[in-house]
């Protein structure tokens, strides 16, 4: 990634004043191990949209192995991670978030998670490719593991007749679900003594999919929004997995779970990694509430339904910060 020591005037968006938002030490954990679990689940997904989860079964060597892999590869020369610009918006970029003019003191790879197809990376040199590779392929198949278990966990929570209500959307066979790797390097304008500000790595907003369960190196810089409007800082925990209620789920719950609004920010201080999973339905796949939840509701859906393509469609067009789920609210 291209490092500026000093900032243009169109590298000065990025910076934020210094005011720190407080810690959220009382960050919702669920300890997948026990009985209280599903319960759990759904209370953190009412209230916050969002929750880590202990005892997940996910092994150290497998996270490690991959962390090493995307450390190997963000010090590459940019030259080199310029090759792996793939098709369809797919691929290495930085900086650059979506296609509408936001940005963020970061650089990425973005990866579609194909049903058994191998995830591969031919831009890369050996040993690197195979290392890489196969630490993206399991680490990958773990993710979609831990995710269908936790949606499974969200059903039996709401007293749903079927476990796979929510995850038959991210395990059939066209779903259009994707991995992502963010790397927050150091920001050497932030290493000068007296200069008081942060930097918006990734600016605030909801994932559009269903579920998203990241994991991150031990760096602060994660932020998510309570109901009130303001904004907390969640501290890192290597021991566990973040996830993310996102829009479509808060659509398939009709409201009862909320996608939670988020953001990344950074001291520049030291880099930061997070490798993020994101389930998301087929394109065909239609969005809309529950039966059983929206019999509960007496039949009245909070939103239209719509296809996850159209949702798709729609994200395209809009900013980072948006309230895509706007578009999509039944008003009658």
């Amino acid at each position: 990634m291209v490092v500026l020591a000093n900032p243009s005037p169109d590298e000065t968006f990025l910076l934020r004043p210094s005011k720190p938002c407080p810690s959220f030490p009382d960050t919702p954990a669920v300890d997948l191990s026990t009985p209280a679990a599903a319960r759990d689940i759904v209370s953190a997904s009412a209230e916050f949209g969002f929750f880590k989860v202990t005892n997940h079964g996910v092994s150290k060597s497998l996270i490690s192995n991959l962390e090493a892999a995307a450390v190997e590869f963000f010090a590459l020369p940019d030259v080199e991670k310029e090759k792996a610009v793939l098709a369809n918006s797919f691929g290495y970029g930085n900086r650059e978030i979506g296609r509408n003019g936001d940005v963020g003191w970061l650089e990425y790879l973005l990866l579609e998670v194909a049903e058994n197809s191998p995830m591969l990376l031919p831009f890369l040199k050996e040993p690197l490719q195979s290392s890489f590779c196969c630490a993206l392929k399991e680490y990958v198949l773990a993710m979609k593991k831990l995710a269908t278990g936790v949606l499974e966990l969200m059903a039996d929570g709401l007293g749903m007749e079927q476990r796979n209500v929510f995850g038959k959307y991210i395990n059939e066979e066209k779903s259009d679900s994707f991995f992502r790797l963010n790397h927050y390097p150091p920001c050497p304008m932030l290493q000068v003594q007296g200069f008081n500000r942060t930097v918006n790595g990734f600016g605030e907003h909801t994932d559009p999919q269903i579920i998203s369960v990241m994991r991150s190196t031990n760096s602060d810089g994660l932020e998510i929004a309570l109901r009130d409007g303001s904004w907390v800082s969640i501290p890192p925990d290597r021991d566990s997995f973040f996830v993310n209620v996102g829009d479509s789920l808060q659509v398939l719950t009709n409201g009862r779970f909320r996608s939670v609004r988020h953001r990344v920010v950074t001291t520049g201080v030291r880099s930061r990694l997070s490798m993020i999973y994101f389930g998301g339905p087929p394109p065909c796949a239609r969005i809309s509430p529950a039966d059983e939840l929206l019999a509960e509701d007496r039949g009245r859906s909070k939103y239209t339904e719509f296809t996850w393509a159209d949702y798709k469609a729609a994200a395209f067009k809009s900013r980072l910060a948006d309230n895509r789920l706007r578009h999509f609210e039944n008003h009658q």
